[in-house]
């Protein structure tokens, strides 16, 4: 699953000529009004209509806006096929500061946009976006998930990211230790705000020894106030360089994983719940080169689009702790098929992803 390139990007060249393009459709928002800039993506809909959240992010440049648009549903296609989702990949990127941007009139503005697709993009909740913004979106789009059990919603989508998170890390012991657990093992989590801190809870439960690090002080001593025993390391720097850490798990945003990190992971395991974890191609191959095994980003983090694709059919929210359950088994399936095919996990999960998607083109 190629990522674009970063920098500056050339939108038409990147779609019709790329082997990152294949999208099916980008649209270009804009409403002066309210101040709205916004990217919708989709990569394809050979599943369903395209699923996938809505970014809310200051982004230095509209290049960049796009670019990160093209790989979020790009991979949101992906996520979606192995998580068994009958719903193709999509994504929205609004450009700005949620803090002093956002307001009501620029997410009816929004909500508008999307239901001129005419069901074709189904939208959710994503970084820098709530489900009280899924409310406001609901109000102009009846293509939005993500919103809260007052207004026919499942509510916030972290805790079963979360969950399946929690799942590809004990398939990952299980692949490499033999013993689905992390009891006894240093477990590193960077980045404990929504989904980060659910993760600890559980890791904690199992009995692992859990060091944290996040950019804001008030996410560590929400953790640390009720869990004194977890340690904090001052930066990612610092975590990922901890000695005796068995799995590191990037839980803030992407390209945590790239030329300057890998080499001095001391972890074994890397899992963790960050969208686009590989910073460029070529670093799933220096992970297995380090014997550092990933469990690929997209296939253990797919809990949350479980949830928010399950309140489009009336949302159970016991159904989709079950469906996410199952994540534990397709990493362990990748892994398997990664050591038969002697190619890293990353490359095995996608081959997965796009047999189901052919499968479904050629029907």
């Amino acid at each position: 699953m190629t990522d674009v390139t970063s920098g500056h990007v050339d939108v038409l060249q990147t779609l019709f000529h790329s082997d990152q393009g294949g999208h099916e459709q980008v649209v270009i928002c804009q409403d002066r009004a309210s101040g709205l800039k916004a990217v919708i993506a989709l990569h394809s809909t050979a599943l369903g209509p395209a699923l996938g959240g809505t970014r809310f992010y200051p982004y230095a440049s509209e290049a960049d806006a796009v670019a990160d648009a093209l790989n979020l549903s790009r991979g949101m296609s992906y996520k979606n096929a192995l998580a068994g989702l009958d719903h193709g990949g999509g994504k929205a990127v609004i450009i700005g500061d949620p803090e002093t941007v956002k307001s009501e009139e620029l997410l009816l503005a929004y909500g508008r946009f999307v239901a001129s697709l005419g069901g074709r993009y189904v939208t959710a909740c994503d970084v820098g976006t709530y489900v009280a913004d899924m409310d406001v979106v609901a109000r102009e789009c009846r293509w939005t998930t993500g919103r809260s059990p007052e207004n026919g919603g499942a509510g916030d989508s972290s805790v079963l990211t979360a969950f399946g998170v929690f799942q590809g890390m004990r398939a990952s012991a299980q692949h490499l230790w033999g013993d689905p657990t992390l009891r006894g093992r240093k477990v590193g989590v960077a980045g404990v705000g929504k989904v980060g801190r659910h993760l600890v809870e559980h890791l904690l439960s199992d009995g692992a020894e859990v060091v944290i690090t996040d950019v804001r002080e008030e996410s560590l001593r929400a953790i640390t106030d009720l869990h004194p025993e977890v340690t904090v390391a001052a930066d990612t720097d610092a975590l990922i360089r901890t000695e005796g850490l068995d799995v590191y798990a990037p839980c803030a945003l992407g390209g945590a994983l790239n030329d300057d990190t890998v080499p001095v992971l001391t972890a074994k395991v890397v899992c963790g719940a960050a969208n686009n974890q590989l910073a460029h191609p070529g670093v799933e191959k220096d992970l297995a080169d380090r014997s550092v095994l990933y469990a690929p980003d997209y296939v253990v983090n797919a809990g949350g689009v479980i949830q928010v694709a399950d309140e489009l059919h009336g949302f159970d929210f016991d159904r989709c702790k079950a469906k996410a359950t199952k994540i534990f088994d397709t990493t362990l399936e990748i892994f398997a098929r990664a050591k038969a095919d002697g190619i890293p996990p990353a490359a095995a999960a996608d081959r997965l992803a796009e047999q189901r998607m052919a499968e479904a083109r050629s029907r």
